[in-house]
């Protein structure tokens, strides 16, 4: 959900304040007014969720005094100066320290919400861009974002927190669809280089000239950054789809790694989505390269080796479908719960969010069903979609987890009202919690 954008409007004519917030709430905003801007800067910190309009003269602290301050603070926050008559050699003065724009007076109150706008509207994109950097460097975020309690999922929880830790080059493989950047994002996040530069590219998104000059440089002024193994110094630099890598550009990346020409706290992990029958990562690199890459390595488990998982991320990204789209959370049957864990999903975590967002939809419009879904990725399908053979007990116990899950989330964690819609008594539903890690507490 987007962050409501405030608008702090500063002023000391209590006539003006009072107008432009009028304006500005008839247009949609949330406004708040300051009679000085000392008093404002008491409220505006760097994280404030809005933008602000200031006069320039004003008593005290004027307005170019109060810019400076603010834009010392946070330089990304947008300040839309207004200017009396004949100040606008001071209103382009004041652009250059940092203001969004100005308004001189007297303005039109149309072209007043039409900067308002442009200016929230880039508020919204550095606040939306800090809290994703903020996620992706913190480990717990992104360790919560690694659903599940099957043992791979455990499993590959203990490697990215050892892994993380270790100073080696890493190698990520496994199928398309399993989640190997957030890996890549994880391990950058729990180790060491935490605070460090992260550094993604896509080596199959470049003909070779081109990755070339990325990866090794010379960049010139006009590129605006850096050779990604200068930019990515004393971080972790990740190389997607690193068989793509040609002949040439393989020896290179060997030759920066074996002279340290990359310097030695820099981690490379490489990631590899090659889904070739019978052909692996180890095929498609050089030997020599491929044992530098792989001296720690992580194989991402497929959806289909996750078991209860399945079940479990399917309700999470239902629900948040289902919020997205104003509607209510669709009911998984048994045999809808069957059906989903017997999926070969091919796509496996992509095609899982790709079926969710279908089932929600099709729900909101009262048609359709979850098999269909299945059958209508993979036509040649039977209706038994079955890979590996379980016992009945296991699917039933994995419906009956799953229910008791979304009953419980449904009713925020109200015993009374899960025994009620479950017809269980309260040591039956106390047992069968106990039985499948469910706790009360993760409820309220």
């Amino acid at each position: 959900m987007a962050q409501a954008m405030k608008i702090a409007i500063v002023d000391d004519e209590q006539d003006m304040r009072q107008s432009i917030s009028q304006w500005l709430a008839l247009s949609g905003y949330d406004t708040e007014t300051f009679a000085s801007a000392e008093e404002a800067l008491k409220a505006l910190g760097p994280e404030y969720p809005g933008i602000v309009i200031s006069d320039i003269r004003m008593p005290g602290m004027d307005g170019m005094q109060f810019l400076k301050k603010l834009m010392g603070t946070d330089s990304s926050l947008p300040v839309i100066m207004i200017t009396g008559h004949g100040d606008v050699p001071m209103a382009v003065e004041a652009m250059r320290v940092g203001a969004f724009d100005f308004l001189e007076k007297p303005f039109n109150p149309d072209r007043m919400s039409e900067l308002a706008k442009r200016a929230t509207s880039a508020r919204r994109l550095v606040l939306d861009n800090r809290a994703l950097r903020r996620e992706l460097s913190d480990g717990t975020q992104l360790m919560n974002k690694l659903i599940g309690a099957s043992p791979v999922m455990e499993r590959l929880r203990e490697d990215i927190l050892d892994l993380g830790q270790a100073d080696g080059h890493v190698l990520i493989d496994g199928e398309t669809g399993t989640g190997k950047t957030l890996v890549a994002h994880a391990l950058h996040a729990v180790g060491s280089r935490a605070g460090k530069k992260f550094v993604l590219i896509s080596c199959a998104a470049y003909e070779e000239e081109a990755l070339a000059k990325r990866l090794f440089g010379p960049m010139q002024p006009e590129d605006g950054q850096l050779p990604a193994m200068e930019e990515a110094r004393g971080g972790t630099l990740v190389l997607e789809d690193i068989e793509a890598l040609s002949e040439m550009l393989q020896a290179r990346l060997l030759s920066v790694i074996n002279e340290q020409g990359m310097p030695a706290e820099t981690r490379l992990v490489a990631i590899s989505n090659l889904q070739e029958a019978g052909r692996t990562c180890e095929d498609a690199l050089r030997p020599d390269l491929f044992y530098r890459l792989a001296a720690l390595r992580i194989t991402v488990p497929p959806l289909r080796q996750r078991g209860e998982d399945i079940l479990t991320l399917f309700t999470r990204l239902s629900e948040q479908f289902a919020e997205e789209y104003g509607c209510e959370t669709p009911q998984v049957t048994a045999q809808e719960a069957a059906q989903l864990l017997q999926a070969p999903w091919p796509g496996n975590v992509r095609q899982l969010i790709n079926v969710a967002e279908r089932a929600v939809l099709q729900s909101r419009r009262g048609s359709g069903t979850i098999a269909s879904l299945l059958m209508s990725d993979h036509e040649e399908m039977q209706p038994v979609m079955t890979t590996e053979g379980k016992p009945l007990k296991e699917y039933v116990e994995a419906f009956e987890r799953m229910l008791i899950d979304n009953t419980m989330r449904r009713h925020k964690g109200s015993i009374a009202a899960v025994m009620e819609e479950l017809c269980l008594p309260r040591r039956t539903l106390n047992e069968k919690m106990a039985k499948y890690g469910l706790q009360r507490s993760d409820y309220l």
